[in-house]
């Protein structure tokens, strides 16, 4: 049996008719910004001061992508008759951001907590080579990092900061023992029975 002329139109139609009047679900970016997720893997951000120059991040980047540049720097002694001592001063950190493959190892490396993941996803560019950000640029995408998640307030506090409380609460109670043995001793003694009282003003 061959369709009726127009039914296809009609029930393309129906639909139409069934779901105009719906909410609409479509995200119209970039008017409408993503919820992105906490953990989304964006860019990397720099937080410059955790940097030590350790190069770890350099190292094992599988894609040879991370750019370090340092000198050495005398600080002098912290305490008369001390020894001066050098460090690492960071000159300069880039990203080639068209050679990573956001692995997150340069992350997980760092010992001092100096990179971290950012959401931001909007730095295309027309020309390849300005996909090399400086750590100025790296920086400022510190600011997009969302804040940690907060801890679970039924986990178990961490041993270092279990054995810290528990010093901590050793010393308020010998500080407390030392204050009552002291107090009794400090009081002021009852005049004796069948003594005056002496005046104001007598000596």
């Amino acid at each position: 049996m061959s369709p009726i002329p127009g039914s296809g139109l009609a029930k393309g139609l129906a639909v139409t008719l069934r779901t105009m009047t719906r909410k609409t679900v479509t995200e119209q970016y970039p008017e409408a910004q993503p919820e992105l997720p906490p953990r989304t893997r964006g860019v990397i951000g720099l937080f410059e001061e955790n940097c030590t120059v350790c190069m770890l991040c350099a190292r094992e980047c599988p894609d040879w992508c991370i750019y370090i540049d340092s000198h050495k720097e005398t600080v002098p002694p912290a305490a008369p008759g001390g020894r001066e001592r050098s460090r690492n001063v960071l000159d300069r950190f880039a990203i080639d951001f068209a050679l990573c493959m956001y692995c997150g190892i340069c992350i997980e490396v760092c010992p001092f907590d100096a990179l971290f993941w950012s959401p931001e996803f909007e730095y295309a560019e027309t020309d390849i080579h300005e996909l090399t950000h400086e750590r100025d640029k790296l920086r400022e995408w510190m600011w997009t990092v969302p804040a940690p998640p907060a801890l679970d307030p039924g986990a178990e506090d961490p041993k270092e900061l279990a054995a810290a409380r528990k010093t901590a609460d050793k010393l308020a109670a010998a500080e407390a023992a030392q204050a009552a043995e002291a107090g009794p001793a400090a009081a002021p003694q009852p005049p004796v029975s069948g003594e005056p009282e002496p005046q104001e003003g007598e000596s």
